[in-house]
């Protein structure tokens, strides 16, 4: 038997079935229908709200165009008021989590290699190849929507996000959360290093932050992380650098073995649960990460050593997390603050006032926290 889900459909008098794939981890949908380019997008929208799906059999560009007249049609709702910024948080993701659903509802067969049977149809092969691994020679069926997310993966990773303080570009993987917000990178690069020696960088990610550290002289960085497809790409990038010789990849829960006198970590800077496996990098829920960081760093830092915590603030202005359940957590680490670098960021949503969390953003402040044992 097969480990995967699959997904059932009737169609020309047959009864069909082929594995089903979904990187945000939803289920198989239970109605499927075939459509083509016939179909009105207030049909498609309408059987989509109803929970039926619909297996794209027309030409592919009609299908994108299809999704985005859906889209429009989902946010020209009206949205529900919110009362404070934490009720509008979760109506925010309340809307994403429903927007996520009606439009995974279009979905696109994949033949055996990754191909599409359609007209007008891209190369996604080396997209699909990147996300799933190589091909098992089955067919299956994946919702448009995510296809048209590894597509862009596929490019982000062939273009690469440039690092100013490393002169270089980071080229990120699928599923591995991406640089694109170099402010924090930046505190990492201009932060006082207490030492040369070594570091330790805890969920390294793409290995960013430890290829910050030996760009700047660190002589042995230990990398970690538990995510297989983090693990391949920090190893990836830190060949790509030159920087094997000074940079290790280990796979671990936090930290390595040993102590160092310098430990980074920069973990997912919200505390809720995530509603799929590749929000992990953004939700940290019940700040696991966090407190895990801070409760083992005594345990593994060198006498007269640091650890870095980079945090945004968000989730202060949006009332999941208040500044006193942070250092309440510091202290009660045994640790103490003896420094901290604070930035405001600059990306787009800073700015945008049509973003529904408008106001928590436009205060936010990320922070390097440095951290030494009391």
């Amino acid at each position: 038997m097969n480990d995967y889900p699959v997904v059932n459909w009737s169609e020309d008098g047959e009864n069909r079935s082929v594995r089903w794939r979904s990187e945000s981890g939803a289920p198989p949908p239970k109605r499927v229908v075939a459509a083509d380019d016939r179909i009105t997008a207030d049909a498609a929208y309408r059987l989509a709200c109803e929970g039926t799906a619909l297996l794209w059999r027309g030409d592919f560009q009609n299908a994108r165009q299809l999704l985005q007249a859906m889209a429009r049609r989902i946010d020209r709702k009206p949205r529900k008021p919110a009362s404070s910024p934490t009720e509008a948080f979760h109506f925010h993701r309340q809307f994403q989590s429903q927007r996520a659903r009606i439009l995974g509802m279009l979905l696109l067969p994949l033949e055996a290699d990754y191909g599409i049977p359609l007209r007008r149809a891209p190369d996604v092969r080396p997209a699909c190849a990147e996300a799933y691994g190589s091909s098992e020679n089955t067919p299956s069926v994946v919702s448009l929507r995510e296809l048209l997310g590894l597509i862009g993966a596929h490019e982000w990773r062939k273009k690469g996000v440039e690092i100013p303080a490393l002169g270089e570009r980071i080229y990120p993987h699928y599923g591995v959360f991406s640089p694109l917000r170099g402010e924090y990178v930046e505190l990492v690069a201009e932060a006082p290093l207490p030492s040369l020696e070594r570091a330790f960088d805890i969920g390294t990610g793409t290995g960013v932050l430890a290829a910050v550290l030996a760009h700047r002289g660190v002589k042995r960085v230990v990398a970690t992380d538990q995510d297989p497809r983090a693990l391949a790409c920090a190893r990836e990038n830190i060949t790509r650098l030159g920087l094997l010789g000074q940079v290790e990849i280990v796979q671990a829960n936090l930290f390595p073995q040993g102590r160092a006198p310098l430990i980074v970590c920069n973990p997912p800077w919200l505390p809720v649960r995530a509603n799929s496996p590749i929000e992990q990098a953004i939700y940290d829920p019940a700040s696991r990460m966090l407190l895990g960081f801070l409760a083992g760093l005594s345990e593994h830092l060198e006498p007269g050593g640091e650890g870095w915590l980079i945090l945004s603030d968000l989730a202060e202005h949006l009332g999941l997390r208040s500044r006193e359940a942070l250092l309440a957590a510091i202290d009660e680490a045994g640790l103490k603050v003896v420094g901290r670098m604070d930035v405001k960021p600059t990306h787009p949503r800073a700015s945008d006032a049509s973003d529904p969390l408008h106001v928590a953003r436009s205060a936010e402040v990320t922070s390097l926290w440095r951290l030494a044992v009391r």
